[in-house]
C-alpha cells in the first residue's frame, strides 16, 4: 500500500548508510526530497518535513541511526492531527455517522466497507440510503447490503432526504442499532445546491460525526475538496478511497496536516474488506518498513475466532490438521482482505508485497484447484488424508479435473505445511520462527522483529 513512499525514504537511507558527515546528510537530503516530490507529496510538507529531518539528524549526531530516528519522529508529528483515530462509538447508541464526499469518490462503496469492518467488530449496523440524486445509488447500497449482510433503509416513496434520515433513525431506535451510516449525496463538482442539502441532512441527523471521503486518484484535489468540506460543513475524519490504485500515494502523507483533520481510513482494494484504520505511529512504522504487527494482530482477531484459534492449534499439535481444516483457514484468509496488504504488515516482508499485487484468496488458480481437489474427496478422506491412496488418488483427480501428478504434488504441499505449522506451534515455536526469519533477513534479521 505505502510502496512507493517506503521506497522514498529506504534511497535515502542508502545514502547514508555508511557515512557520518554532511556530504552524506546532504546527499540523503536531496534523494528523500526528489522522490517524495515524485511520490505527489505536497511541496510544502515536503520542504518542512526535509528541515526537519535536518536539524534533528543534526542535533542527534549524524549517522544512519540517528538520521532513522529523525524520519521517524517527522514523520509521526506529520500524520498525528488532533481528533479521534479510527472508528469512535458514542457513548449511547447509536453512533450516527454521515458519509460525505464528491460524485465518484467511492463514497457508496466506502459505505459498505465500513459497515463490513464494524459488522466483523460483532456490531449491528444499519445503512441508510440517503444519496437521492444518482438514480444507480440506491441500488447500489442495495446490492451491497445484500452482499455484505447489513440491514440498509430505503424508502422509494419520497424523493427527500432529509424525509428518509428522519425515518431511519427513529427506525434505528426502536431496533436497537449499534451503528448508522448515511450514505448522502455527492456531485461532480462543489456547488451551493449540494452544501444546502447536505446542511439540512446534517440538521435532522445530528451525527456524532462527518466522514468525507476522498479520491486519492484525484491526488492534491482530494485536499483541498475536504478542505471546502471542513469549512462549510464541518467534517470530523477524512478516508481516503482508492489508494490501491494511487501509483504514487503521496497524498495520504500530507492530507491530514493541511486539511487539518485526522485521516481515519484507507481503501485500499475492490473488496468490502479492503479498509484498514489509519493509526500514525502504525502507518510510520510501515513506512519506514517495520511492519504493523498490532494491525496485523487485531485484523486476524475480527476475523478469527478465539476459540477457533485454540482448537485448531490442539489440532496441529496432535497432528491432526485435515483438509476440512484447511478450506475452514481458506475462508477466514478471504475475509482479511487483499494478501499484498497482509504482507505489508509483516516485519521485513513489505517488499514481497509488490510481488504478490494482483495475488488474491478468490481467483488464485492454485487455490481454486486445490479448493476443487477437496471439494472432490469424501468426507472420510477430508478428515484423513493418510486414507488417500493411488486409486483414491485417482478418482479425485477424474473428478476435479487435474491430472494425478498434480493432486500429488498438492497433497504433499498440504503435509509439508502441517508439518511446519506443527513445528511452530509449541512451545520453542516462536524462537525457532525467530531463528528462521533471522536467516532469511541475513545478520541483522529482519527489521522489527524482536531478538
Amino acid at each position: 500500500m505505502f510502496d512507493t513512499l517506503t521506497d522514498s525514504f529506504t534511497n535515502a537511507i542508502k545514502k547514508i548508510r555508511f557515512h557520518d558527515d554532511d556530504k552524506a546528510l546532504s546527499k540523503a537530503l536531496n534523494e528523500l526530497k526528489k522522490n517524495l516530490l515524485r511520490a505527489d507529496v505536497n511541496h510544502k510538507v515536503v520542504k518542512e518535513l526535509i528541515t526537519n529531518v535536518q536539524s534533528l539528524t543534526k542535533a542527534k549526531g549524524i549517522g544512519k541511526d540517528q538520521f532513522l530516528e529523525a524520519l521517524r519522529e517527522t514523520l509521526y508529528k506529520l500524520l498525528e492531527v488532533g481528533g479521534n483515530k479510527g472508528f469512535v462509538f458514542a457513548p449511547n447508541p447509536p453512533t450516527t455517522i454521515l458519509m460525505t464526499g464528491l460524485q465518484g469518490s467511492g463514497k457508496t462503496t466506502t459505505t459498505g466497507k465500513l459497515a463490513t469492518y464494524l459488522k466483523n467488530k460483532q456490531k449491528k449496523v444499519l445503512m441508510v440510503a440517503a444519496d437521492l440524486q444518482r438514480l444507480a445509488a440506491v441500488e447500489q447500497l442495495r446490492q451491497i447490503s445484500a452482499q455484505i449482510e447489513v440491514e440498509l433503509y430505503e424508502d422509494e416513496a419520497t424523493k427527500d432526504p432529509v424525509a428518509v434520515v428522519k425515518s431511519a433513525l427513529e427506525y434505528a431506535n426502536s431496533k436497537i442499532f449499534d451503528v448508522v451510516l448515511i450514505d448522502t449525496a455527492g456531485r461532480l463538482a462543489i456547488d451551493e445546491e449540494l452544501m444546502e442539502q447536505l446542511a439540512e441532512v446534517k440538521k435532522v441527523a445530528n451525527p456524532d460525526e462527518i466522514f468525507y471521503v476522498a479520491d486519492s486518484l484525484t491526488g492534491q484535489d482530494a485536499i483541498r475538496t475536504a478542505t471546502t468540506f471542513k469549512e462549510q460543513i464541518g467534517i470530523d475524519g477524512v478516508i481516503l478511497s482508492k489508494y490501491d490504485g494511487d501509483s504514487k500515494g503521496g497524498v495520504a502523507l500530507g492530507l491530514s496536516s493541511q486539511v487539518e483533520v485526522p485521516l481515519r481510513f484507507i481503501g485500499m482494494g475492490e473488496k468490502m474488506e479492503d479498509l484498514e484504520v489509519f493509526i500514525p505511529e502504525r502507518i510510520v512504522n510501515r513506512l519506514m518498513g517495520f511492519g504493523d504487527v498490532e494491525g496485523l494482530a487485531e485484523k486476524t482477531a475480527n476475523i478469527i475466532d478465539e476459540k477457533d484459534a485454540k482448537r485448531l492449534t490442539k489440532k496441529i499439535q496432535k497432528g491432526k490438521f485435515n483438509f476440512n481444516d484447511f478450506l475452514e483457514q481458506m475462508e477466514s484468509m478471504k475475509k482479511m482482505g487483499s494478501m499484498s496488504s497482509l504482507m505489508g504488515m509483516i516485519p521485513g516482508m513489505g517488499g514481497m508485497s509488490k510481488a504478490i499485487k494482483d495475488f488474491d484468496f478468490e481467483n488464485s488458480s492454485e487455490l481454486k484447484n486445490i479448493k476443487a481437489m477437496v471439494s472432490s474427496m469424501t468426507k472420510k478422506e477430508r478428515e484423513n488424508p493418510d486414507l488417500l491412496n493411488n486409486s483414491r488418488k485417482q478418482r479425485i483427480a477424474k473428478g476435479c479435473g487435474l491430472t494425478v501428478v498434480e493432486v500429488n504434488r498438492m497433497i504433499k504441499q498440504f503435509k509439508n505445511a502441517g508439518k511446519m505449522a506443527k513445528k511452530f506451534s509449541g512451545k520453542n515455536g516462536m524462537k525457532q520462527l525467530q531463528s528462521l526469519m533471522g536467516q532469511v533477513g541475513g545478520p541483522g534479521g529482519m527489521p522489527g522483529m524482536p531478538k
